[in-house]
């Protein structure tokens, strides 16, 4: 192993701006995820959860081709502008132009009005999602993109408290187009600023002496070769990865699809959905640096189990506290807070790590590929986990069943992740190394 002493730094200021493209996607996602429902059930009814699941969940399908198509295309694009920015760009115009067309479909009373442009906007948000997440692994190298997730996600997470601030004092029934204008005009601003600052060409070859330093260090139990398969360990290792990816993302989206409903029908306070996405997401926030330094120093391994582990309480006790009557509703809804960011806390352990996990296993040439199977096993994990959580409260247990749902798959998870096999000898010479030989900030 090469013990090079030269200094890996990362570069803060171009990983701010590379992350204003995952605020932008998370914010619209939120706003989304909050409002949608409520204008669905509006037309559907309060009693027919699935249905609402169904139509969720239906566009994400089309993101399974989407996001592996845009990958691959970003992988082989060789422009002026760089191979990953023109994706970024026009896809955050265009998100910022139909977006706010969503609430004029419900306002002029149109179902199927409001699915087509729910389909158009996921379809919009897809076509440049893979390139968007993609742009931090091209000019970071291996042993530093956890300390990067950590940055990108605490900037990205910006968008979902905005959105619960909205969430808090618009209501979907009285001013429908002020959340979806907002998150229009965030978008756009967001994607001034990286025109303005990002030179993807210029950059990549900056950072170019830095990547390959990186490459040797890579964390996979084999060397990684361009335009080779991956050796058998490293394939079980990402199926392994995939699959937990996977269940911990139908746990926690089931939260994300129904949450708003379940205070609404459960907790009978409809306001109450939007505090409790500003703390997950305030918790979430605050931890990202700090979980991206445990992973350095535990191993990402043991770092994304603890989180799973959060996951859970966070949401087992949740189960239990909101569906007690014996316990009064003040003292419940502290509980409950406390609960939600344990919650926030072990999901930002997770999505730390999982990611520079997965696209440890890719090549400076196919990172959007493998980053797209990354996406397409969270898409798919919202396209089912809805239907599935949708009836089993239609049938079964009632809104009453959400959180309990949630809980069962966080266990899956662990189970599943606990079979990934670290490259022991990698990562103890990193939690030794790191910040001994390289950033010292």
């Amino acid at each position: 192993m090469n013990q090079s002493k030269r200094e890996l730094k990362l570069n803060y200021k171009t990983t701010l701006f590379i992350s204003l493209a995952f605020f932008s996607i998370l914010m619209l996602w939120q706003i989304y995820n909050t409002y949608c429902p409520y204008f669905l059930e509006s037309f559907i009814g309060e009693n027919k959860q699935y249905i609402i699941g169904v139509i969720m969940a239906a566009d994400n399908i089309v993101a399974m081709v989407l996001l592996p198509l845009f990958g691959r295309l970003s992988d082989k694009t060789n422009s002026k502008y760089g191979k990953r920015m023109p994706y970024i760009v026009i896809g955050m115009i265009l998100a910022a132009l139909i977006f706010p067309l969503i609430p004029l479909m419900y306002v002029k009373g149109s179902l199927a009005g409001l699915i087509i442009m729910m389909f158009i906007i996921l379809c919009i948000m897809h076509m440049y999602r893979t390139p968007a997440v993609s742009l931090m692994p091209d000019v970071t190298p291996k042993p530093l993109r956890s300390k990067a997730n950590g940055i990108i996600n605490l900037i990205g997470y910006f968008g979902p408290i905005i959105a619960g601030v909205i969430a808090m004092v618009v209501k979907y029934n009285e001013h429908p187009y002020i959340p979806f204008v907002i998150a229009s005009f965030c978008l756009i601003s967001a994607c001034i600023i990286l025109i303005i600052t990002v030179n993807e060409n210029k950059l990549l070859e900056s950072v170019k002496e830095d990547l390959i330093l990186g490459e040797e260090l890579s964390q996979s139990l084999n060397k990684i070769e361009e335009d080779k398969p991956l050796s058998k360990g490293d394939k079980k290792n990402l199926i392994i990865l995939l699959l937990s990816t996977f269940l911990w993302y139908m746990a926690f989206n089931a939260l994300e699809t129904f949450l708003s409903l379940y205070c609404k029908n459960v907790l009978n306070d409809q306001s109450l959905s939007g505090t409790v996405t500003i703390i997950l997401t305030i918790a979430s926030i605050i931890t990202f640096i700090p979980s991206g330094i445990l992973a350095n120093k535990i191993g990402r391994k043991k770092s994304i189990m603890i989180g799973i582990i959060l996951l859970f309480v966070g949401f087992f006790g949740s189960a239990i506290v909101t569906t007690n009557p014996n316990i009064n509703n003040s003292i419940m809804k502290i509980i409950f807070f406390i609960l939600v960011a344990l919650a926030g806390i072990g999901w930002a352990c997770i999505n730390v790590s999982s990611y520079p996990m997965v696209i440890e296993l890719a090549s400076r040439k196919n990172i959007g590929r493998i980053s797209s199977l990354y996406y397409i096993a969270s898409m798919l994990a919202q396209s089912v986990t809805p239907i599935l959580v949708g009836l089993i409260m239609a049938y079964a247990t009632g809104y009453k069943g959400l959180f309990y749902y949630s809980s069962a798959l966080s266990v899956l998870a662990f189970i599943t992740f606990f079979l990934y096999k670290e490259n022991k000898e990698k990562v103890e010479y990193l939690k030794k190394g790191l910040f001994e030989h390289f950033d010292n900030d």
